[in-house]
């Protein structure tokens, strides 16, 4: 299937957090406390699919309340935090919802997340993200992780579905 049939046929959007939503860096505060750097333009692409009717997800290994309060703040419900195998993971939420496996694309960029692209519909690989996750994308952004590169996804979904123009209009105009 060629990527533009991939990106139309896409209904959920799932995510890494460390390395794909923010650029990988763990800051730790003296009280032990996690903090990490999201950025803005992923924040709107991820509105302006959930605005055009798409469903987001998160599936990542690592758990903490600030991916939670950013997930609150764009509205996003559907949370798989400290997944070791986040393939089977992508089967429950499959089996949840009804959407087919090939209906969602993930974004990942380490190790971590190679199974998980095995079984995307469309997998894609963050900018900076390890190259066996790269050799198994069907698409690699030009931004890295945590710097715009769910942006880009978000943006090739909607104009290959026809619907970022109106999104426009009626968003930001």
């Amino acid at each position: 299937m060629k990527i533009h049939q991939r990106l139309e046929t896409i209904r959920m959007l799932l995510l890494d957090v460390d390395g794909v939503l923010t650029g990988g860096e763990i800051i730790y505060t003296d009280s032990g406390e996690q903090v990490k750097l999201f950025d803005v333009k992923d924040g709107i692409g991820i509105r302006m699919l959930k605005a055009a009717g798409l469903e987001v997800g998160i599936i990542t290994g690592r758990t903490g309340s600030a991916l939670r309060h950013r997930c609150k703040n764009l509205g996003i419900d559907l949370i798989y935090d400290g997944i070791r195998d986040k393939a089977q993971v992508m089967e429950q939420i499959s089996s949840q919802t009804g959407l087919a496996v090939e209906s969602m694309a993930f974004v990942g960029d380490d190790l971590p997340d190679l199974a998980v692209l095995k079984k995307a519909g469309l997998a894609v690989a963050v900018g900076d993200a390890h190259e066996m996750i790269k050799a198994q994308a069907h698409i690699t952004t030009q931004a890295l992780g945590g710097h715009g590169a769910v942006r880009e996804v978000c943006e090739a979904i909607l104009k290959a579905q026809g619907k970022w123009d109106d999104l426009v209009k009626q968003l930001f105009s």
